[in-house]
């Protein structure tokens, strides 16, 4: 059953406070908490009203008393308007605040981009101290709050808004542990790596596209950025041609940037991580952002192959990349790049020419190789572009595979 992951979490906190009086509720007016969840907290519930940078002083003073504050915000507000607080109140003094941003990655497009959060992930991972968490469905945002309670220092959790699908049950998955990676499915061939309901979602859906081309991916829940699970990561990556992460977030800093980190480190150590891919966004409905971007779970042929197909296998030269790898070509990153909105709507993309994309792929350092995949007209033609480009990754795979065997 779909629920959402901010409710989970309000549901899990609401349960908790009568056990733990150090635990205090600190919300900002979101609407999350009713008149009825504020009288069941009784005085473990306080409403400061929209004044981030506040909440999040507040916050740090009661931490400093021995309280333990749940804070409820937004997240594009969290990382961006409250996070002067964050950073000198907060992480720099290691206080166990928790920090609960609801409307994460693309969870309020429909709201344009003051609302949206595709940089909270990056801002909050450099922050000292802090761990950073994204859930990817409702049994794991409960897990979390309540394991929450044993970290000593400041809390980044990402929410959703709307209710989002559980993970298909996994009987070898191991149970969601804050610092863990959950290897979801075990495959040679591919690494998928995602972060949130849906980019995790699409990760499985496309490993069974791939399994039915006889290519069997690995698909890890990367749900903690930090700290980053890079053991788990360079084990499953050894094996595999590619690794693809997966997420709403822009091209830096976020789990891409964590696993071209835990790639700097396995470099060290004589391993290989071959292949990122990024997803980024523009304005317009959370649904219909997620298809564009080829995040979009759906049963669809489109939605279900997206996640594959959102790197170029025939353009495989990644200039400098390619040198600083001891083991097999790195491939350049197809990433889609969206512009200001189409008047229908839906995002527009400006198309790049094949020799610009050459030009960039040359240019490109260590893994931030990349191209741009743009889909124009009906859903049916971009259901036949990404079949297309399936193909081609397919053939690139087998052929890469053939070389470094």
């Amino acid at each position: 059953m779909s629920r959402a992951t901010r409710e989970a979490y309000r549901d899990a906190l609401l349960a908790l406070l009568p056990r733990h009086p150090e635990l205090i509720c600190l919300d900002s007016d979101t609407g999350l908490f009713t008149a009825e969840h504020a009288a069941a907290a009784g005085d473990q519930y306080l409403n400061l009203g929209i004044a981030e940078h506040s909440l999040m002083g507040v916050a740090a003073g009661m931490a400093a008393s021995g309280r333990v504050p749940f804070v409820n915000t937004m997240a594009a507000f969290a990382a961006a308007r409250a996070l002067e607080a964050i950073k000198i109140d907060i992480a720099y003094n290691r206080l166990p605040v928790r920090i609960m941003a609801t409307h994460g990655g693309l969870a309020a497009g429909h709201l344009g981009p003051t609302h949206q959060a595709l940089e909270d992930l990056a801002v909050m991972r450099v922050l000292p101290g802090m761990t950073v968490v994204v859930p990817a469905d409702a049994t794991a945002t409960e897990a979390f709050v309540e394991q929450s309670l044993h970290l000593t220092g400041p809390l980044y959790l990402r929410l959703g808004r709307k209710p989002t699908p559980p993970l298909p049950t996994q009987p070898t998955a191991p149970p969601p542990v804050i610092g863990q990676a959950q290897t979801l499915r075990q495959g040679g061939d591919v690494v998928l790596a995602g972060c949130g309901p849906y980019p995790v979602l699409a990760c499985l859906s496309a490993a069974d596209v791939l399994a039915a081309q006889g290519i069997q991916a690995t698909v890890l829940n990367m749900h903690t950025l930090r700290p980053f699970d890079t053991q788990t990561l360079v084990a499953a990556a050894r094996p595999a041609t590619l690794v693809v992460t997966l997420e709403e977030h822009w091209r830096y800093g976020g789990l891409g940037g964590a696993v071209t980190d835990a790639a700097v480190v396995a470099r060290r150590t004589g391993e290989t991580v071959r292949l990122l891919a990024f997803v980024v966004a523009a304005d317009g409905a959370e649904s219909r952002l997620r298809e564009y971007a080829g995040i979009g779970f759906t049963a669809r042929a489109y939605g279900q192959s997206a996640v594959v197909a959102n790197f170029a296998c025939e353009r495989a030269h990644a200039g400098t990349a390619y040198q600083w790898f001891q083991r097999g070509p790195v491939l350049a990153l197809l990433a889609a790049k969206f512009h200001e909105p189409s008047r229908s709507g839906g995002p527009r993309r400006t198309p790049r020419s094949p020799a610009v994309l050459r030009e960039e792929c040359r240019g490109a350092c260590l893994l931030d190789a990349y191209g741009s995949l743009f889909f124009s007209g009906s859903l049916d033609d971009c259901r036949r572009s990404v079949k297309n480009l399936l193909r081609k990754i397919l053939a690139c795979h087998s052929r890469v595979h053939a070389r470094t065997v």
